[in-house]
């Protein structure tokens, strides 16, 4: 199989015209400069630094204890391997609630020293005007409605979102949202219908994860697709290989071949 690999950057103005031309857009999260580089080899369009890091690559429990500096961080390591995806950085819990001041500071950061294209918020109505004022100062705002980690708590766990009543208000937010100027929506955790309804009824791209195949586009974490994690298989998951396994099994050889001392051989070794 031949590789695609982006010939110009991937902007706003692309993903809206992908809508427009009913273009599928991929995302995917990364988190380190070495699969960024993978990722230059690809048509994937967007590349997301989530605050799933929290639980992919920091080992915490879910999202909720990613900080600032943790985004920033990594967020600046994606950037240095990138070469045209739109790349978008997740604003940490509570990195923009309490002031406008503080999240126009800490969107700012993953601008500047974290070198994204945009900030991605969760939320609905109530971060309206939060996203209007970080829209305004310059910096893209990407939406993101139904399971909302940040909430996990308040939300009573990782389960479908939208179904019943609570479909009206995501169908609202998101025509919030819009209105305050974001450029794309992510849809986590809805049914399908509510997701197509959402869709047809935005003039920006949705993309979703867990939401079906009606979506603008959709959106899987990097380490979930490429099976690190063998326990972790949700029904909206398409596992696209079984590397947790294929790592292990390596490691495991290298290990053996040290302890039977036929690694490092005379081809692995410098004479005089």
């Amino acid at each position: 199989m031949s590789k695609q690999t982006k010939s110009k950057k991937i902007t706003i103005s692309s993903l809206l015209a992908m809508k427009k031309k009913s273009e599928k857009i991929a995302m995917v999260t990364c988190y380190d400069a070495a699969f960024a580089k993978l990722i230059n080899n690809t048509s994937l369009d967007i590349v997301l630094v989530g605050d799933s890091m929290g639980n992919v690559v920091l080992g915490f429990e879910g999202t909720i204890s990613v900080s600032m500096d943790h985004m920033t961080h990594h967020c600046a390591a994606v950037s240095r391997g990138l070469a045209s995806q739109f790349l978008v950085a997740d604003m940490p819990f509570m990195s923009y609630s309490g002031s406008l001041d503080r999240a126009l500071q800490n969107a700012g950061r993953l601008l500047q020293e974290g070198g994204a294209h945009g900030v991605k918020l969760e939320g609905g109505k109530e971060i309206c005007h939060t996203v209007k004022a970080i829209v305004e100062s310059g910096i893209p705002v990407m939406g993101h409605l139904g399971l909302t980690p940040q909430k996990i708590h308040s939300l009573g766990g990782y389960k479908v979102q939208g179904r019943g009543e609570q479909a009206q208000a995501i169908e609202e937010a998101a025509l919030a949202l819009q209105e305050a100027g974001c450029f794309s929506i992510v849809l986590e955790l809805v049914p399908e219908e509510l997701a197509e309804r959402v869709t047809k009824s935005l003039d920006i791209p949705t993309i979703g994860i867990g939401a079906g195949p009606k979506t603008d586009g959709q959106v899987l974490v990097l380490h979930d697709l490429l099976g690190f994690d063998a326990g972790f298989r949700p029904k909206f998951l398409k596992t696209y290989e079984e590397l947790g396994e294929r790592i292990t099994t390596a490691l495991q050889s290298y290990s053996a071949d040290v302890k039977s001392m036929s690694f490092p051989s005379d081809e692995h070794s410098f004479k005089d």
